[in-house]
């Protein structure tokens, strides 16, 4: 049996971590866009600073919207793997750690979204 190619994983990886980052990015985003009215009133308790309706909404949005994105592409990951030869996925290689943070942070931007509701 010829010896796989390795490298079609670690591309299927690289992309997860890629998809992970933006999710962890709009969660982020989120949160500073739901709460940024209090970053000001710490730094500038003296402004007068009104909060626009909207903010608390879109924030929640976006922290869901990055759930969403760690979610499908977690998902998506974990069936791809399933579709490789045992010869393209590397040796003594474990795939659980980018499963572990792909839903991780879907479930974290979940979590969040739920606090800012609240």
């Amino acid at each position: 049996m010829p010896d796989g190619d390795p490298r079609v994983f670690f591309a299927a990886e690289r992309t997860l971590l890629a998809w992970v980052r933006t999710g962890l990015g709009l969660v982020g985003m989120g949160f500073v866009v739901a709460r940024f009215g209090l970053f000001v009133r710490i730094v500038r308790p003296d402004a007068a600073h009104h909060e626009h309706p909207w903010t608390g909404g879109v924030g929640i949005a976006l922290a869901l919207l990055g759930a969403l994105a760690s979610l499908s592409a977690t998902w998506q990951h974990r069936q791809f793997c399933r579709t490789l030869p045992p010869a393209d996925l590397p040796k003594s290689y474990r795939l659980a750690p980018g499963l572990f943070l792909g839903f991780g942070v879907a479930i974290a931007g979940l979590v969040l979204a739920a606090v800012l509701v609240g």
